[in-house]
């Protein structure tokens, strides 16, 4: 008998084995990348989510910490084919349900057919599929996470100073929606000081930090749910340079009113081709995201998803924004896009005054 259920949306309830014990429920969602199932697990992009992993082998070169996009696991569960020890002892010790040995096939399958859904996950002793069930019944849709951000979010603003060996002094005020600590890296590593503020930041706390230019991170949820994040892009749009990755970017251009909506299942994984518009150039990108920009407002879709269409990169030079759906710093790979990085801080070199409505 098993000692684990997944109770789906759509009225299955299937059956797996317990890796790591507990009972949650979230948006099932899936991945297609085969490495950096650590960086994928800390990314806090998952928050609310529980993730398939579609490559079928969880873990074959062990679990390091160095790798991790945050300090904790941030979905509320997550499945494989199958964990190895290392992977299920880690998430046990996290307290995130893990489930293996059932067909992600399938559940990958039924996602890309169905959309992402609504799930129950049950794991350990004298669980039962009523169980699963009742988990997946309180599930709420990501929409009605109203304030998913401040639990991805730092409580009060943290300085991450720039690489020494850098050539940069732009100083970065980071809206931290729930950013990957790889971005941080990326740009204190060309010499950026980094101010991290809190998702719900006013313009008056970004004034205090005097930047170069404005930073808003990715994040979990649906955009329209940052209000003050929103509300910090508007006050300082055309006052000083705008930059912004995967929820960032719908952040901005709903800000500037342009409209966002959710996918079907979304964009998860690290084999994602987007084509640069001014160039013709494609490039492989790192992704993970469940909304997208329907409508970019004011500002020039610069790049798309080859396979989609959708909105991957968004620049007005005159008002000096620079925007990206997929994740550049793109941990653990591939490295195609690094160069917007660069591009960031090419921001600051054109002065403007500060003033925040």
């Amino acid at each position: 008998m098993s000692d684990a259920y997944i109770a789906l949306a759509d009225g299955r309830v299937l059956e797996a084995r317990a890796r790591a014990p507990g009972r949650t429920r979230g948006e099932l969602v899936f991945t297609t990348a085969y490495t950096g199932y650590e960086e994928s697990l800390t990314d806090p992009s998952y928050a609310e989510q529980v993730l398939t992993f579609s490559y079928p082998l969880i873990g074959n070169y062990g679990v390091r910490s160095e790798r991790f996009e945050s300090e904790t696991v941030q979905p509320r569960a997550a499945i494989a084919r199958e964990f190895t020890d290392d992977v299920a002892e880690w998430l046990a010790g996290e307290d995130v349900p893990a489930i293996d040995h059932l067909d992600t096939r399938e559940l990958v399958t039924t996602v890309r057919e169905e959309g992402a859904m609504a799930c129950g996950i049950v794991a350990g002793e004298d669980v039962t599929p009523e169980d699963a069930i009742a988990e997946m019944e309180a599930c709420k849709p990501m929409s009605d996470h109203v304030d998913i951000g401040a639990g991805v979010s730092v409580d009060e603003p943290e300085f991450h100073a720039g690489d020494p060996a850098g050539e940069s002094d732009v100083r970065i005020a980071l809206l931290d929606c729930g950013a990957k600590g790889s971005i941080i890296e990326s740009l204190n590593d060309r010499g950026a000081d980094v101010h991290v503020l809190p998702y719900d930041a006013t313009p008056a706390d970004v004034s205090d930090v005097d930047p170069d230019v404005l930073f808003v991170s990715n994040g979990p949820g649906d955009p329209e749910n940052f209000v003050a994040a929103k509300a910090v892009v508007d006050a300082f749009a055309g006052e000083l340079p705008l930059a912004g990755i995967c929820l960032g970017q719908q952040i901005v251009a709903s800000a500037l009113g342009g409209d966002t909506e959710k996918m079907t299942f979304g964009h998860r994984g690290v084999n994602q081709p987007v084509k640069d518009l001014r160039t013709d150039r494609v490039v492989m990108t790192t992704q993970n995201h469940g909304y997208t920009v329907a409508d970019p407002g004011p500002l020039e879709v610069t790049q798309i998803n080859v396979n989609d269409d959708t909105a991957e990169g968004l620049e007005d030079d005159e008002l000096g924004i620079l925007t990206r759906q997929y994740h550049p710093e793109a941990n653990p790979g591939p490295h195609d896009s690094l160069d917007f990085f660069d591009d960031v801080l090419a921001l600051a070199d054109s002065p403007t005054e500060i003033a925040a409505d």
